[in-house]
């Protein structure tokens, strides 16, 4: 296959219909990610490597960042935070380079989700780890509970669909997820958009403000804060994603 020019890979790799997903792009994707990961698919596309190579670098990344977090310092702060930044640029890269060369796959798909399991968990994890004095105490026991809760979560979402193809549905729309018979719950789920709290343990969040809980460690236990705050959000989060997942149209 020739090597596109930008513009022709934009085209095929940036489509409307993956570029106005509401729930499925990540903000920073839409912000700012996206107009830089479109020249790395056009490098990589003089190669040949495949999309599902540039996901196994995806996945390696964002382990490789939980692994730096965990260790004390600003300085492994910033390289986290950057590394989540290399992670999300190659989430973007991948799928990008499957649509222009024609290999998306069931199995790419898979190895995404796994991915952003893997990555999420890595850094709650490495936020515990960086919380603890001795190794291990309770900080280090509260990162693998958000990280447990964070990966909960993502199951509780894939698993709507596992089980509509269960029963010989299709797969549910982003439109049913906001989409609820009780006005309460409308409210409540607005009310949880509008304050974004869940986004905490998300990676690309975590990993900035974990940053700024590095600088003010100086002053104050800002990370252990942090980490019981993750817990927290995490516990709570999972009983109310599962209590919208429920209350919604997508298992109907």
């Amino acid at each position: 296959m020739s090597t596109p020019s930008v513009a022709e890979l934009r085209a095929k790799a940036q489509p409307e219909m993956t570029m106005e997903r509401r729930n499925g792009e990540h903000w920073a994707g839409l912000l700012y990610m996206r107009r830089l990961s479109i020249y790395v698919t056009w490098a990589l596309a003089k190669t040949s490597i495949s999309p599902n190579q540039v996901t196994g670098l995806m996945m390696l990344t964002g382990v490789l960042a939980g692994v730096v977090l965990a260790v004390p310092g600003l300085a492994t702060a910033i390289a986290a935070a950057l590394l989540i930044q290399l992670y999300l640029l190659l989430d973007c890269s991948d799928g990008e380079l499957a649509r222009w060369s024609g290999r998306t796959s069931l199995t790419g798909v898979y190895l995404d989700r796994v991915g952003h399991y893997f990555a999420e968990a890595a850094l709650l994890i490495g936020l515990g780890f960086r919380a603890s004095e001795t190794l291990p105490d309770w900080y280090t026991v509260l990162g693998f509970v958000a990280a447990l809760g964070a990966i909960l979560i993502k199951a509780e979402t894939d698993l709507v669909d596992v089980a509509r193809a269960r029963s010989g549905l299709l797969a549910a729309t982003e439109v049913s997820a906001t989409q609820f018979q009780s006005a309460k719950i409308r409210l409540a789920r607005r009310a949880a958009a509008a304050l974004r709290f869940h986004r905490v343990i998300q990676a690309v969040e975590l990993s900035l403000i974990v940053v700024v809980a590095a600088v003010l460690d100086l002053w104050f236990p800002a990370t252990r804060i942090l980490t019981v705050a993750c817990a927290i959000i995490a516990g709570v989060q999972l009983v109310l994603h599962l209590v919208s997942i429920l209350a919604s149209r997508r298992l109907a």
